[in-house]
């Protein structure tokens, strides 16, 4: 049935073209198109008749009688509201008093009553719901009570003699809706759920567990499982069957009371900052056991889109947790306010650091040290003539295209180092800046290294060796770098770059500078071998060819040892010799050949008389 999608889709087409007041037209409109296609609506110039009430078999043979229900409350709820957001544009500074609070609060009691009667209705078998339809039918209702609870309180007495438990049922009714949208979205993994949750229903727990007195360190869904009505056991039941964990405190959650960051320890003031990192520390165990060397890099790269959600979950906890502290005007001094600085700074790092070791798992293994062809593809289709397909190098603009990835990727961890260093506080740490700019090192010189790759490729050795070149200055940086400390015990890639890897890719730039060199010497000798041979500086031949010649100048022309580049010409080999007296010589062991007596010649004579006689003259015609 899709309930929640089918309120979520309404509200979200109808605010983004306008507010409540658009959302309760629109409301009205659909209204008055499913009572023609169910038969309920009044014809024109007729008399009002009461409708008989919809009942659960009509919602079983068609899917409008439930919307019918659900239009009717959304706009009694839509009702309530546009009258509360015209009187907070037109009277800001005021309350909301007398007839128009109770105005609002009836057309809430109005949206809860009937989707009551929906519920009921879709509790019946004969509605033909699943208990998945039922399940956000009642967290429907639940959070249209809560909205209507939290409208009669919000409004209230303020003094301090209020009592806190004033608050509870509003409380009980969000906490009910919370837990079976979060099973929900535990069971079907939509963000459909999410986005309900984080829209109204956490905001309102969270403000009405202040106006309880409940402390900001126990996080929203603590408090939503321990308000959750447990007396009522068919829901108790039907979430604990969808998600046994629904209503389990979070042990990993306490545990997660402090963070250290480089050696100094913080406490986690919000609940929901620990139980982020509680996330983050499941995500991590997951992606350690879920990346192995035998899949793929592009696998190994989905495996951190977990952790990195947990990480940004972090990140938002932490940047909401100190706006709520900048509003309440909390002095930078404050305690709480020094250990969200740090809490924010190492949760940052943390998910800067997942997003480059994901990176680097893309790029692939030793973070593109090394460049191996692709293995060749042969075509799926065997040939025509029966024969195997012939092995293919890849081609130059494939190898061009795969370089061009790995710049975009060193590109992306280049750009998120240096966002580490616009964290408020990193640059205080001089250590810290001094390991961040080895870590930049390391990681541009391996840009240099795969873009001189690509001018080797293109047979320019020049750019090569330059980039060659500046890829050993930035390698030998990276190397005298102070090293840092590994922030988790995790086995997945992440920022930290280790000395030996420094070293390794050290002492392959100074081969591969060395190489480099060689080849452009090379280079330029082959440049300049025509020119030197017109000016008659040199001999044309290199030496390897003149070997049987003295030099006459005394000394050798090491310039022009050998042809470079090489070029194809012929090759003098061996001559190929016939034993034409094996047919003519009699060797030991071998038979003497029998020559076969020639046929005697017929006698000249009888030859030439044989033969006609020729005519005499021109064509033929005797003279």
């Amino acid at each position: 049935m899709d309930i929640t999608k089918f309120v979520a889709d309404f509200r979200e087409s109808a605010f983004l073209l306008g507010d409540y007041s658009t959302y309760r037209a629109q409301l009205s409109r659909r209204l008055r198109t499913v009572r023609k296609k169910l038969g309920r609506a009044t014809p024109k110039k007729a008399k009002y008749a009461a409708k008989a009430p919809v009942t659960a078999e009509e919602i079983g043979a068609n899917n409008e009688a439930l919307h019918l229900l659900l239009l009717t409350s959304e706009r009694a709820w839509a009702h309530g509201m546009a009258m509360k957001a015209s009187h907070s544009e037109d009277k800001a500074d005021k309350n909301i008093t007398g007839s128009t609070r109770q105005h609002i609060i009836s057309r809430l009691h109005k949206a809860v009553q009937n989707a009551k009667q929906m519920v009921e209705l879709v509790s019946d078998a004969a509605s033909g719901a699943s208990e998945m339809d039922v399940l956000e039918a009642r967290a429907y209702v639940f959070a249209l009570a809560g909205a209507e609870e939290f409208e009669k309180q919000a409004e209230g007495i303020k003094s301090s003699n209020a009592a806190p438990q004033r608050w509870t049922p509003c409380l009980a009714s969000y906490s009910a809706a919370r837990v079976i949208y979060s099973s929900l979205l535990k069971s079907t993994k939509k963000d459909l759920f999410k986005d309900v949750l984080a829209s109204t229903t956490d905001p309102s727990i969270r403000y009405a567990a202040y106006q309880s007195r409940i402390p900001r360190t126990v996080g929203v869904p603590a408090v939503s499982k321990k308000f959750f009505p447990r007396d009522d056991e068919k829901l108790l039941q039907a979430v604990q069957k969808l998600d046994p964990a629904a209503l389990q405190e979070e042990e990993a959650a306490s545990s997660h009371s402090q963070i250290t960051w480089r050696g100094r320890t913080a406490n986690v003031v919000d609940a929901a900052i620990g139980q982020a990192l509680a996330s983050v520390d499941i995500a991590s165990t997951a992606l350690d056991q879920s990346t192995t060397s035998s899949t793929s890099s592009k696998d190994r790269a989905n495996a951190y889109d977990d952790i990195l959600i947990a990480s940004q979950d972090a990140v938002d906890a932490t940047r909401g947790a100190i706006e709520e502290l900048e509003k309440e005007g909390v002095d930078e001094g404050d305690a709480r306010m020094q250990d969200l600085r740090v809490t924010n700074l190492a949760v940052n790092y943390d998910l800067i650091s997942w997003r480059i070791g994901r990176n680097r798992v893309l790029i692939g293994k030793d973070d593109g040290l090394t460049f191996p062809p692709n293995p060749p593809q042969k075509p799926r289709r065997p040939r025509k003539d029966g024969k195997d397909w012939a092995e293919r190098e890849e081609p130059t603009g494939r190898k061009l295209a795969r370089l061009r990835e790995r710049i975009a990727l060193y590109d992306a961890i280049l750009q998120s180092i240096d966002s580490v260093k616009d964290l408020r506080g990193a640059v205080r740490d001089t250590s810290f800046v001094s390991e961040l700019d080895g870590q930049r090192a390391y990681f541009q010189a391996l840009k240099c290294l795969n873009l001189s790759h690509s001018y080797a490729f293109l047979a320019t050795p020049k750019p090569a060796l330059a980039l060659c070149s500046r890829a050993l200055s930035l390698a030998t940086q990276a190397a005298s770098a102070p090293l840092s400390d590994p922030s988790s015990s995790s086995k997945a890639l992440k920022l930290e770059v280790s000395g030996e890897q420094t070293e390794t890719l050290k002492s392959n730039l100074e081969n591969l500078n060395s190489h480099y060199r060689g080849v452009v010497v090379l280079s330029q000798l082959s440049a300049n071998s025509e020119t030197a041979s017109k000016a008659g500086l040199t001999n044309a031949a290199p030496v390897v060819e003149r070997l049987n010649e003295y030099p006459t100048s005394g000394s050798v022309d090491l310039k022009n040892l050998v042809t470079w580049p090489p070029k194809l010409k012929p090759v003098p080999v061996k001559p190929l010799f016939l034993d034409v007296a094996w047919n003519y010589v009699e060797y030991p062991g071998r038979a003497p050949q029998v020559q076969e007596p020639e046929p005697e010649k017929a006698p000249v004579k009888e030859q030439e008389a044989e033969k006609p006689q020729a005519k005499k003259g021109w064509f033929s015609f005797g003279r």
